[in-house]
């Protein structure tokens, strides 16, 4: 059975918008933003703040299983923290070794350990001896630093230093976002490892979806940007409804965008609340011209009480049934989210 996977993006999906998103429905899993490992073991308190699914055994608020994912270069000290988040995080502890951000780079971690397959083998190793044998060690990779010569050695690495599956983004870290995603690397990466391969990469549409599965030949997709830009993307995808977004869809973001802000504001201890709902609001326009106009409304607004009365005119009073209806989707028995 095809799966669907919310994908980590530092900056963008925090834990308040993975809520929004996995309890819209469709997702059988999803991974946190990377928490950083240095040189300590960190906290229980940090992991609590980054990624407060850890107080529900992993799990964000509507149920869906949540992995805890770190990023780090040093085998060692990735093997303690990841000793201790398996804690915390049941259902698995991923690695990062595909972030592009130069802050991250400039210290030798996320994308940068691609130049080098060896040290990759050698933090997953450490990591995979570190954690329980009952608990899943995973990886994220991107197909190179500035070029794919090393893509196959990476995944081979990562393989066969324990990691149970790969989760692959079509892209070099010199290619950043940059379109398009290479998906056939993805085929030829799963041809050459044994472990499961999930794609990511360049998927926005239910088409996308069938294009990249149709030439990575993965069964299972990881979606990040594109479920931003379309919250239904993946009851999409689950023929759960229609395959191309409608001004009624619009209605719908409305009011779950009502209900990130309040949560927002309820759980966030920040004055920046209306920061991120300007930053999914630039995601949103890619799909609803709607969105660009509502931007537009509140660029210069910085109380976030404003921003909520903008949002709850442009909804008007009450919801719509149709978010009544997604809601309902979202509560549905797993097993009625089976890709068809």
């Amino acid at each position: 059975m095809s799966r669907l996977y919310l994908a980590p993006m530092e900056g963008l999906a925090d834990y308040v918008l993975r809520d929004v998103l996995t309890g819209i429905g469709g997702f059988d899993g999803c991974v946190s933003e990377f928490i950083r490992v240095t040189g300590s073991v960190l906290p229980t308190r940090v992991y609590e703040r980054e990624a407060p699914e850890v107080l529900d055994a992993g799990h964000t608020p509507n149920g869906t299983p949540m992995v805890v994912q770190l990023l780090g270069s040093d085998p060692e000290w990735m093997a303690l923290n990841a000793a201790h988040a398996a804690t915390l995080s049941p259902h698995g502890v991923d690695l990062n070794f595909g972030c592009p951000a130069k802050v991250v780079n400039q210290h030798g971690g996320g994308a940068m350990l691609l130049a080098d397959p060896e040290q990759l083998n050698r933090i997953v190793s450490a990591v995979r001896a570190a954690v329980p044998a009952d608990i899943l060690v995973t990886a994220k990779m991107r197909l190179g630093v500035s070029d794919t010569s090393l893509a196959i050695d990476c995944a081979t690495a990562l393989a066969e230093g324990g990691a149970a599956s790969l989760v692959v983004h079509a892209r070099t870290r010199d290619h950043g976002y940059r379109p398009p995603a290479h998906w056939e690397w993805i085929a030829r990466i799963d041809a050459a490892v044994d472990v499961p391969v999930i794609a990511n990469g360049e998927v926005w549409t239910v088409t996308d979806w069938e294009r990249c599965r149709a030439v990575s030949g993965c069964d299972d997709v990881m979606i990040g940007r594109g479920a931003v830009s379309d919250p239904f993307l993946a009851l999409r995808i689950r023929g759960l409804m229609d395959r191309s977004p409608s001004n009624e869809d619009w209605r719908d973001v409305l009011g779950h965008m009502a209900g990130y802000l309040r949560k927002l504001q309820a759980r966030v201890a920040s004055r920046h609340e209306h920061g991120r709902v300007k930053k999914w609001l630039s995601y949103l326009q890619r799909t609803w011209p709607q969105a660009a106009e509502l931007h537009a409304a509140i660029r210069r607004v910085q109380d976030s009480q404003e921003i909520q009365d903008v949002i709850e005119r442009a909804l008007g009073v009450g919801q719509s049934m149709a978010t009544h209806r997604s809601g309902r989707l979202s509560q549905r028995d797993p097993a009625d989210l089976a890709v068809v």
